[in-house]
């Protein structure tokens, strides 16, 4: 291990070799170098301040990221320093009595660095120094002492280190666990407030607050899609803004669309063309709105949207499907239009049903062309008007009136989207 300060004593002596120590001395030069290790750690007690400010200096010098709070918080920094050095060396004196203190020390001081963001590697730097430092100190006091006694300091060199590199394990794992712990904070603190804003339980005064931590504008365009299915295959367009929150039986994503100034319907239509779903999932997306306090309104929209999606899966944006929206958002009265406008088929077989309903969906998908209709169901464009004239006589209506039209087209819908 290199030496972290020049030696105030200039060079040390040459440490002598080590002789092989015969089995029953063994215990006698133990005691002879704890001996020698506890006059040069009440030393370097003695001399702790100054050894101290040394370590600050080096960490000021050395160790670019500690360079900040050195300067913001001089006192700070020096006490952190102080304490953890004062039990560094004090290990060395008591070892049993003051491990538990130490290492409560090195977890305190590692949870306050993680929390101010300063990188694991210099905080195990900053330790690995003080390590050094205590370390050069004990060779300096022995030296100067008695540089006969080398030999003996060099015997318990080893427990010094394992000493550093067990503070430097204790400092990591309680490093890694603030870490941890403030993730899960921060995660958690972005759920809830997405979920404050998809539901509406946020308040006025809160959004400057939301927008800051979500690193979201006020102001700005927001849709919001609802899927019902599992959505970790859910691929949204590179460089999308989003913001996803799981909910009883759906999940949401808060997308921003762009700002104030832009267009979102130009957005939104991009959106919902790049939109990748999984086999069989449903997907509705909401209209625009033009602000972060507009965002659970958008949600009630995205709703709205998904359950127009088809039972088989696919995409609906809501300002393409305006009137499956007004069937689904009254279910009930739009089950009565059905009955009441398409009841009277119920009477046919439900072959011959069924293919009288499809004819007539097919014509309005055709804008109301037998040819085109006729194209697409393989069948001349008269047997199209023909079965199209059996449509208006059992059911009363006219395809030629436009409220007739209506009428027709919501209580299909209101058949497709909610069965009957």
């Amino acid at each position: 291990m290199p030496h972290v300060l020049r030696s105030r004593v200039g060079t040390l002596h040459e440490v002598p070799a080590i002789a092989p120590v015969a089995p029953g001395s063994r215990s006698l030069l133990d005691a002879e170098a704890v001996a020698v290790l506890h006059r040069a750690a009440r030393a370097l007690l003695r001399d702790l301040a100054a050894m101290t400010d040394r370590l600050v200096a080096a960490l000021r010098e050395q160790e670019p990221a500690y360079r900040a709070d050195i300067e913001n918080r001089p006192t700070e920094v020096w006490q952190e320093v102080h304490r953890s050095l004062r039990y560094s060396v004090t290990s060395l004196l008591q070892p049993g009595e003051t491990r538990e203190a130490a290492h409560r020390t090195s977890v305190q001081i590692a949870g306050v660095r993680a929390e101010r963001g300063l990188p694991l590697d210099a905080l195990l730097h900053a330790f690995r120094l003080g390590g050094a430092m205590v370390w050069q100190g004990l060779v300096e006091e022995v030296s100067r002492g008695n540089p006969d006694d080398m030999r003996l300091l060099i015997h318990v060199a080893t427990d010094v280190w394992n000493f550093v590199d067990e503070h430097c394990g204790v400092v990591a794992d309680a490093y890694r666990r603030t870490e941890r712990r403030m993730a899960w904070q921060h995660e958690n603190r972005l759920r809830l407030l997405t979920a404050s804003l998809l539901d509406g339980s946020a308040r006025l005064t809160d959004l400057a607050t939301a927008a800051d931590v979500l690193g979201l504008p006020e102001d700005g365009w927001y849709a919001v899609i609802a899927l019902a299915g599992d959505d970790s295959r859910l691929t949204l367009p590179a460089g999308t803004r989003t913001l996803r929150h799981t909910a009883p039986g759906v999940q949401y994503a808060l997308v921003l669309l762009g700002d104030a100034e832009g267009d979102p319907a130009a957005e939104l239509a991009a959106l919902g063309a790049a939109l990748a779903l999984p086999p069989g999932a449903r997907a509705g997306i909401g209209s625009p709105v033009e602000s972060l306090a507009a965002v659970p309104h958008a949600r009630r929209l995205a709703d709205t949207a998904l359950r127009a999606c088809p039972p088989g899966g696919g995409t609906v944006l809501l300002d393409e499907r305006l009137p499956d929206a007004l069937v689904v958002s009254s279910p009930e009265l739009a089950q009565a239009l059905a009955e009441r406008v398409l009841g009277p088929l119920r009477s046919l077989d439900p072959a011959d049903r069924d293919l009288l309903l499809d004819t007539l969906v097919v014509w309005l998908e055709a804008d109301g062309s037998a040819q085109r209709a006729g194209t697409r169901l393989y069948c001349h464009r008269n047997t199209v008007l023909n079965r199209l004239r059996r449509v208006e006589q059992l059911t009363g209506r006219s395809l030629t009136r436009v409220g007739d039209l209506v009428e027709i087209s919501l209580a299909l819908g209101a058949r497709r989207l909610l069965g009957g």
